[in-house]
């Protein structure tokens, strides 16, 4: 007998240790499945990326929630080389009753989007740059950002924009990085839901097309000690209630205009408590520290690529209007770390100093540790946690931050970060990224 099965589509959502995990149903059940959902735990926010769910956690065995597809946010491509299409739709978790579960990443994203709408008449737009490692892949040595880098892996960097394309993330760049077989994959700006979605996506897709040809793609932010690192560059920019963008402002220092500056200024002062959000796992701590072309001070800079927040360039050949393409990049982050939770965190912490209407942060450049303890105070320039257990207890710290989430999430959070210091704690930093390698 002949199945009719076409393939399987994945209800996905993604947790707090950034494994995207889903349930999956035929092709033609699918739009069958939009009202009511699929079934999910609560537990399963205590997964650790290890397997194991944290023994000590608010959830237990009992309760049950819905996993419910965002039919407009699926994303399809038969061009991975599997032989079934790549086709995922991205999922809400709520309660029995249809109410957005506190434990859902995605949905957290939307409230703090819809909450800075209504509270400054501002929309975020942004997108995720993302960098990758490839494993087991027998290409031969080449220069940093070179041709020949980019043809010894052919044809994976055309398909893969191929693939991410016909998925619909509007993929604008596949190209080879600095560190050895490292690429970095750039997409167009959208709205945060979307760009989150976007990221989940790429990170899958580019997995499943390495793992077909044999290959294992990394995206962990450190693949041994002394690596270059992968880091996830979240920019971001805002137009009003009448899509006119509103980030730039010539006038102003930097050219941020009073609303971005006022928000950058509450991204730096919680930038401590959130950076365990953003950059989330023990090898992470390995990436952010200074002379890395990383962050690890609370840093605003224009293009300086060790700023924590970095005003990006502005292209004026051709008269291009420089209001369009103005944006700042969050380098704080790497994708050990929720993209959801990553950019509610950006947000939140946004909307606190446009609330409070702080002053812009200074602009420096530079480098903060040749500078007396006094001179980095003047200039906010705080040093970032060292550790992922010191990042816990900076966001366990924060009340304003830790108040945007549900105790639970908090407790669920705090868990599985303290599971990972205590798998690591006996390891060596060389083991550590071994094993986060094969994680991520």
């Amino acid at each position: 007998m002949t199945s009719t099965i076409d393939h399987l589509v994945s209800i996905v959502t993604t947790d707090l240790v950034s494994i995207t995990r889903g349930r999956p149903l035929p092709s033609q059940s699918i739009e069958k499945s939009a009202a009511t959902g699929v079934g999910w735990v609560p537990a399963n926010l205590s997964l650790t990326p290890f397997g194991g769910i944290v023994s000590e956690n608010p959830w237990g065995s009992s309760g049950d929630l819905r996993l419910l597809p965002d039919t407009s946010a699926r994303y399809t491509t038969d061009l991975t080389g599997s032989p079934t299409p790549f086709d995922v739709v991205m999922g809400d978790l709520v309660e029995l009753d249809g109410r957005p579960w506190s434990g859902c990443t995605r949905s957290l994203l939307k409230s703090a989007a819809e909450d800075l709408k209504r509270e400054t008449g501002l929309s975020v737009i942004a997108t995720f740059e993302q960098e990758f490692r490839l494993f087991d892949c027998g290409l031969p040595e080449a220069h940093p950002f070179s041709l020949s880098a980019l043809r010894a892996a052919d044809p994976f960097p055309a398909r893969l924009f191929a693939a991410l394309e016909q998925a619909g993330v509007s993929p604008e760049m596949v190209l080879a990085e600095y560190g050895e077989n490292q690429f970095e994959i750039t997409n167009g700006p959208t709205d945060a839901i979307s760009a989150a979605d976007r990221a989940v996506v790429i990170r899958e897709v580019t997995r499943e097309m390495a793992r077909n040809l044999g290959w294992r793609a990394s995206f962990s932010p450190k693949s041994a000690p002394d690596a270059v690192g992968n880091g996830v560059h979240i920019h971001f920019s805002f137009v009003d209630s009448a899509g006119k963008a509103v980030t730039y402002d010539a006038t102003r220092p930097g050219g941020l205009s009073a609303d971005a500056g006022a928000f950058c200024a509450g991204v730096l002062k919680h930038l401590p408590a959130i950076t365990v959000l953003t950059a989330s796992s023990v090898p992470s701590f390995y990436r952010l520290k200074p002379h890395n072309w990383s962050s690890s001070y609370t840093w605003l800079a224009q293009q300086d690529r060790e700023a924590s927040l970095r005003i990006c360039p502005i292209v004026s050949i051709g008269g291009r209007d420089p209001s369009r393409q103005f944006n700042i990049e969050y380098r704080v982050a790497d994708a050990t770390s929720n993209p959801y939770l990553a950019l509610t965190s950006i947000v939140r912490a946004g909307l606190e100093g446009l609330k409070e209407r702080i002053s812009d942060p200074p602009l420096f450049s530079g480098d903060p540790e040749t500078l007396a303890e006094a001179e980095r105070e003047k200039l906010g320039l705080r040093r970032l946690p060292l550790t992922l257990e010191d990042a816990v207890e900076a966001l366990k710290a924060d009340r304003t931050v830790t108040s945007w989430f549900d105790p639970a999430l908090i407790e669920s959070f705090v868990g599985v970060k303290s599971a990972e210091v205590e798998r690591a704690r006996s390891m060596t930093p060389e083991d550590v990224c071994s094993l986060y390698g094969k994680l991520y």
